[in-house]
């Protein structure tokens, strides 16, 4: 498998704060860790290039993006919502973030990697088509799907979201949308408290008890989302890659481990080669604990270059 591995130097620039968990630090444990462990030299590493104004007005009207380029502030930080707030570099950022997976939609329809993972922030899924919130600006997965329709025609888009709070923004945007099937599984009831129910046909909501683990988990993905794949037969696999589910995830009460995200990632893969040329695109979603975080992304990682999921261990 070739795995392409898009980042930019410009998605570390947005800050909210000293105290804020969507910090610059994320990304920067992620890299030192793929590094150390040598997973990162496996993958075709590139930046991302900027989204443009066209690309993400598929997904969200003009005068929404004229109203946040208006909120950049010149200095300091300004608060949109009680969680999400910019600084000057924010919508730059936001924009690479996008971007990130604009280019991995092209590189795989151009058989220029089999699978590629985006890692940027600020994170996107909750970025519904009219409203910032819950640290996102623009919905960068659904920005990318909108984007393969519109260049290379796909017409049936699979979104997969693990992340432990549910992806209202990409429901928003793609509700009743026969060519997107969006899975999303979450703990129940928690932010951001909208969309929760299963009300149209092409969503798949996987509401999550406080304290699911990993068998429960398992057991629900493959009941729930098996049957509703492959009776889509999706021509690309996306995944919004959220590692807050994590067990040590200071921000919730799912309690997955690290081989679960191998697991679901594997299982997406499956689905990609029965129906997709192998065509997968993932994009950085939560997770906030730095250590577990890095120790997801690295699980997710290897499923995507094909290698086998194997625990670390300590030598006495």
């Amino acid at each position: 498998m070739i795995t392409a591995y898009l980042t930019h130097p410009d998605c570390q620039l947005h800050h909210m704060g000293p105290e804020h968990p969507e910090s610059p630090l994320r990304l920067e444990a992620i890299r030192a860790r793929l590094s150390l462990s040598g997973l990162l030299q496996q993958t075709m590493q590139a930046d991302a290039r900027e989204a443009s104004q066209e690309q993400l007005a598929r997904v969200h009207p003009t005068r929404h993006l004229k109203a946040l380029d208006k909120c950049v502030p010149e200095e300091g930080i300004v608060t949109l919502d009680s969680d999400t707030m910019m600084n000057p570099d924010s919508l730059q950022a936001a924009r690479m973030a996008a971007g990130a997976v604009i280019r991995g939609v092209d590189q795989v329809f151009k058989r220029q990697a089999d699978n590629v993972f985006c890692a940027v922030r600020p994170p996107g899924h909750h970025a519904e088509a009219t409203d910032a919130m819950g640290f996102c600006f623009y919905n960068n997965v659904a920005v990318g799907a909108a984007h393969a329709r519109e260049k290379y025609g796909a017409r049936r888009i699979a979104i997969l979201d693990f992340d432990v709070h549910q992806c209202n923004g990409t429901i928003d945007i793609f509700k009743n949308d026969p060519e997107i099937l969006i899975c999303t599984s979450f703990q129940y009831p928690f932010y951001p408290w909208r969309y929760l129910r299963s009300e149209w046909q092409n969503v798949v909501n996987t509401p999550l008890e406080v304290g699911t683990d990993s068998s429960s988990f398992r057991r629900i993905i493959e009941g729930q989302w098996l049957p509703a794949l492959h009776a889509f037969k999706p021509d690309l696999v996306m995944i919004s890659a959220g590692f807050d589910a994590h067990r040590e995830d200071p921000m919730a009460d799912i309690c997955l481990e690290d081989e679960d995200f191998y697991w679901i990632t594997h299982m997406a893969m499956e689905i990609a080669t029965l129906y997709a040329d192998n065509r997968v695109v993932s994009v950085l979603e939560g997770g906030y604990d730095h250590d577990s975080l890095a120790r997801g992304v690295e699980a997710h990682l290897k499923a995507l270059l094909g290698l086998p999921f194997a625990t670390p261990t300590t030598e006495s």
